[in-house]
């Protein structure tokens, strides 16, 4: 997905997560995740400039992944069970 059209979710309200490849505290929240993995927009910071652009504002300046909105609010590498308690 791109920038913006988790923004579009996260104005939903849904759950997006910006996550990039490799990246083992994203690779942690897919496996808490199990089957409800699917309920939550991915956005890959190293595939859209907007969102790692977006990834950075919110986390001064560092692209910390994975940043979850929630609720329209970003929490940097929030714990997991937090992430399921939101969908």
């Amino acid at each position: 997905m791109s920038a913006a059209e988790g923004a579009r979710a996260a104005d939903e309200g849904r759950v997006v997560v910006y996550w990039r490849k490799g990246c083992p505290f994203c690779k942690r929240l897919q496996l808490v995740l199990g089957r409800k993995v699917r309920e939550v927009v991915w956005v890959d910071v190293w595939a859209d400039d907007e969102a790692s652009a977006y990834v950075r504002s919110v986390n001064d300046g560092d692209e910390v992944v994975p940043t979850v909105v929630i609720a329209g609010a970003p929490h940097t590498n929030p714990p997991p069970r937090q992430v399921l308690a939101a969908l």
